[in-house]
């Protein structure tokens, strides 16, 4: 073996453990919104609290990133993503600890805001960061296994939630693991530079400009739409299985863990098909249909509990096809390396969105009319965003990615 290969391929080595830390972090930062759902159950015995006071405290951890998501993108094509992510995961484990040593509710509503500044900017740093990282051949494989963190973290914790006695001892163990991340990631992952190295000035200029154009416009809708949909169902879902199937807490968390990895299977199935040449937009709309039929029979009392179950695990499956299709259009919507964490910016706006509405406005609306009245929202959800995908098809010019058009 020549020592230029040797270097090449500890190169290599360094780039795939970097990959894999920061794909890591994003699991760490999931992990914060998936211990809500499983304790949800304890945080009202605990604190005395209606669904509704559970919605917001898993929907105001998206209230930052509503208005700080494109500055966060901003700021990270300014200083550097490793900074970004490092701060990113000290912020997660500050808001977890101080949250498991809340006395009441407003305080614990205050450190989910910390955890969820955290979040924002694990969440457009990293994938910022990976696109940097891997070779463009290898960008619609990469972001597909990127967008596995969402489902992956909530199922993380869904499944090792009921483990613990109680929401406390969850947040501690939250806040243990994303410190571990935290090392992790300061010893392995590097500072990368952007492909253009263009000038820090004129950035916000440029990200305005990005903003407003239509595609990038028309991902972040999708991507508010889809979120909204997926928490809607999710923020609840361990209290759902308990009521229509009887099961106990830990059987509840285990049924929405595997619903939530389904995910997953959707997520790798789109990098797949994206890279066989299949419409994005045909993937959309179809994800989004599905997703809104299969609410109908999981909110509405016409199938049996196991029959809602397993209509869990279609809208989970189908709908991974969206996040997965969106992340790995984004970067070529930016048109340019240094305006990806922009970009990532504006899709992370619309996740935090429907991260907010939805969980709040089902507590809401389940508090008042029951279980039912929930799929009003969601099915509501699906017809737009198969107008979006309709939309964004309108705007190809025989173009396999419109987003490599100007809009």
């Amino acid at each position: 073996m020549t020592i230029e290969t040797a270097v090449m391929q500890q190169s290599e080595a360094k780039r795939w453990a970097t990959v894999a830390i920061v794909i890591g972090c994003g699991i760490g930062a999931a992990l914060q919104v998936g211990k809500v759902p499983i304790a949800a159950s304890m945080l009202q015995q605990s604190l005395g609290i209606d669904l509704a006071a559970v919605g917001t405290i898993a929907g105001i951890f998206a209230v930052l990133g509503l208005v700080g998501s494109v500055p966060a993108g901003v700021v990270i094509a300014a200083v550097g993503t490793r900074r970004v992510l490092l701060c990113g995961l000290a912020a997660i484990t500050l808001g977890a600890g101080s949250g498991a040593l809340a006395p009441q509710l407003a305080v614990l509503l205050a450190s989910r805001m910390l955890e969820g500044l955290g979040f924002l900017l694990v969440m457009v740093a990293a994938p910022a960061l990976l696109d940097r990282v891997v070779d463009v051949s290898a960008r619609d494989v990469t972001m597909a296994v990127w967008s596995c963190v969402m489902p992956f973290g909530i199922a993380l914790a869904l499944v090792a939630g009921p483990i613990f006695d109680g929401w406390r001892t969850i947040w501690w163990a939250s806040a243990a693991f994303v410190a571990v991340l935290f090392i992790l990631a300061g010893l392995i992952v590097p500072e990368v530079a952007s492909r253009t190295g263009a000038a820090r000035s004129g950035l916000m200029r440029e990200a305005t400009a990005l903003a407003q154009r239509r595609t990038p416009a028309l991902l972040m809708v999708l991507f508010a739409l889809y979120s909204l949909m997926f928490f809607a169902l999710f923020s609840f879902l361990p209290i759902v299985l308990t009521e229509r199937l009887g099961v106990s807490s830990q059987g509840a968390g285990g049924l929405s863990a595997l619903a939530a990895a389904g995910n997953v299977v959707g997520n790798l199935a789109a990098g797949h098909l994206l890279a066989r040449g299949v419409s994005r937009n045909l993937l959309i709309a179809v994800a989004a249909f599905v997703m809104g039929a299969s609410a109908l029979g999981i909110f509405l009392p016409v199938l049996g509990g196991w029959g809602a179950f397993w209509l869990c695990l279609l809208f989970s499956a189908i709908g991974g096809l969206i996040p997965a299709t969106l992340l790995a259009t984004a970067p070529a919507a930016a048109r340019s390396a240094a305006m990806v964490p922009v970009m990532m910016g504006l899709l992370m706006t619309g996740s935090n969105f429907g991260q907010v509405t939805g969980p709040i406005a089902v507590g809401a609306v389940v508090s008042a009319w029951g279980w039912s009245a929930a799929c009003v929202m969601v099915v509501a959800a699906a017809i737009l965003a198969g107008l979006a995908a309709w939309m964004l098809a309108r705007g190809d010019h025989n173009s396999v990615s419109e987003a490599r058009d100007p809009a």
